[in-house]
């Protein structure tokens, strides 16, 4: 399986990142090696001072696909999630002056959490799902699924014209404003449509 993660697909957290408004989706990969394994702690890795939380509405692809119309996107997954996408930024940072890749500072063993799965029939619609990222018992990140850029079955339909999506592939949909800096000894957990579906400390 596969991670295609998207960025910069909520406008307030575009501008909170000082970064341009894209004109179609940005987009960027994990490798497996990324996910957090289930009931483990998230450790901040030694080469980062400044990792970040970035929580996102997660969606699993069931079948293969390319080429997906638009139309059709929704034939291609029954699940949908949330996740961390952690982001080391320092180093990001460090990465983008120079014109670089990103990988290195969103690819790191453990920056991909991927929390509990849900049936998407469970939600009346998914372009109306909020969600919220929790740190220490307090409210850090919210959004809403209806202020994304692109929706679900866009970047379903527009990923797939680059890489052939398989099953059990996972794309990450984007992070809205609110991201922050993480400390030791923080507890994090993340709720979709008023349920909790991660939890993890960080050490």
């Amino acid at each position: 399986m596969k991670i295609i993660c998207i960025g910069r697909n909520y406008t307030e957290h575009i501008e909170e990142l000082s970064n341009e408004r894209p004109d179609e989706p940005v987009v960027f990969i994990k490798p497996d090696s990324a996910i957090l394994p289930k009931e483990q702690d998230f450790y901040i890795p030694e080469f980062s001072n400044d990792v970040h939380y970035e929580v996102e509405v997660l969606v699993k692809i069931k079948k293969v696909g390319k080429h997906i119309s638009e139309k059709f996107a929704h034939n291609y997954y029954d699940e949908v999630g949330l996740g961390i996408d952690f982001t080391a930024r320092d180093l990001q940072s460090k990465l983008k002056e120079k014109g670089l890749p990103w990988e290195k500072a969103k690819g790191f063993d453990g920056a991909a959490v991927i929390g509990e799965w849900l049936p998407k029939t469970n939600f009346e619609n998914l372009n109306n799902m909020e969600f919220s990222l929790l740190k220490n018992d307090k409210e850090v990140q919210k959004g809403n699924t209806s202020l994304m850029l692109w929706k679900i079955d866009e970047l379903v339909s527009y990923v797939s014209q680059f890489f052939m999506l398989k099953k059990g592939d996972v794309i990450f949909t984007g992070t809205p404003a609110g991201v922050g800096r993480i400390e030791a000894n923080d507890y994090l957990s993340g709720v979709l449509g008023g349920r909790e579906l991660f939890h993890l400390k960080v050490k």
